[in-house]
């Protein structure tokens, strides 16, 4: 176990209280706000460790001590794919390939490495499927013992894939926000909430995808296109490119472009009506399963991030996702629903962008 150190790693986003990395809390314990990473990532290409093919050669911008031993499956340097599409070029960033399938693995690698570090045995999680995979993987990796609180509907091969790690599944009827409000009534109870959304370790492994496209590129793009849910790789992803900004390593953050299903679009409403424009829309059902999330926690922070970039917020019909999946498929791109949200979005968006496939395709095959 890691000797505790009073070095303050999380800040209360509402009242500033800080806390250190043995902190076992989710929320801030003296006004229940969201919890931050205290300070912004400070990238050094120097300290690249250039033999480390995994995201922990950027180990220099985690916020975790030296000493820590990582819980990785290898995750991160995914491909940058170039395609050409009415006579421009798109990279696709195929998230699909990290060890559990998706873009979650970016964050729970670190977050379970601190968990690891500060002697925790049990946590938990809610998921629509992919941080619960995520996070039952990197759990049975730390031996960690895992249980991921679900909706019922989530698709099969996911709650399947969660099983085969040895996490406890509880299947919760009803929509997304009922898995995590059952996840945080069980986290109550002293558990571990190794929360996505709550827990921002997992930003700083997001941020890594920045630093990917950076040097896989070299140089950032015009525009990062990418499906919006509760936003957290868009998050991590402008914590990352902000700190390129920083380093003098880019001259803009590129535009961060969200795409939700206007099936559920709650930060769309938000950033084209106002607050009022959650009267517009509802937690409906989408193919894209993955972003169906009414009540983005970190909603302000999001829309703040997109509005800093000049990026912007686009919905995405039902018919186009099917549409997308197999145009991408056709490419050799397999992409799971939620995934493929970004190709009509794309039709949108001018100018040299980079596109996430947040998932594979045989997440919800069948």
């Amino acid at each position: 176990m890691l000797a505790t150190t009073n070095a303050p790693v999380y800040r209360c986003s509402a009242c500033q209280a800080r806390q250190p990395l043995d902190f076992t809390g989710w929320e801030c314990p003296a006004c229940g706000g969201l919890m931050e990473l205290d300070e912004p990532a400070r990238f050094e290409p120097g300290h690249i460790n250039p033999r480390d093919h995994t995201l922990w050669r950027y180990r220099h911008t985690f916020p975790l001590p030296a000493e820590v031993e990582p819980v990785t499956l290898g995750e991160g340097l995914t491909p940058l794919v170039p395609v050409t599409l009415d006579g421009r070029t798109v990279h696709f960033k195929l998230e699909f390939t990290n060890p559990t399938g998706s873009f979650k693995d970016r964050g729970m690698t670190v977050v379970l490495t601190a968990i690891r570090a500060i002697g925790v045995t049990a946590a938990l999680e809610d998921s629509s499927g992919n941080a619960g995979a995520s996070f039952a993987g990197y759990a049975a990796r730390a031996r960690v013992r895992a249980s991921v609180y679900v909706p019922a509907s989530a698709s099969g091969p996911k709650l399947t894939q969660i099983a085969a790690y040895g996490a406890d599944i509880h299947a919760v009827e009803g929509p997304r926000s009922n898995a995590a409000h059952a996840a945080q009534q069980a986290a109550a109870g002293g558990l571990y909430y190794a929360s996505h959304v709550f827990n921002p370790l997992g930003l700083a492994g997001q941020a890594t995808a920045a630093f990917e496209i950076w040097e896989q590129l070299g140089r950032v793009p015009e525009a990062v296109v990418l499906p919006v849910g509760n936003g957290t790789l868009l998050l991590g992803l402008h914590r990352g490119f902000k700190a390129l900004v920083a380093a003098g390593l880019a001259q803009w953050l590129p535009r961060l472009v969200g795409v939700q299903a206007l099936a559920c679009a709650p930060l769309w409403a938000q950033y084209h009506h106002g607050p009022e424009g959650l009267a517009k829309v509802s937690e409906g059902a989408t193919l894209a399963e993955g972003i169906r999330v009414f009540k983005p926690a970190r909603a302000e922070a999001i829309l703040a991030a997109i509005r800093e970039s000049g990026g912007t917020l686009l919905a995405v019909e039902e018919p186009a996702i099917e549409e997308g999946r197999a145009e991408l498929a056709r490419l050799g791109l397999y992409a799971e629903l939620t995934s493929a949200i970004v190709w009509e979005a794309l039709k949108h968006v001018p100018g040299e962008a980079v596109a996430i496939l947040t998932g594979g395709g045989l997440k919800n095959a069948g």
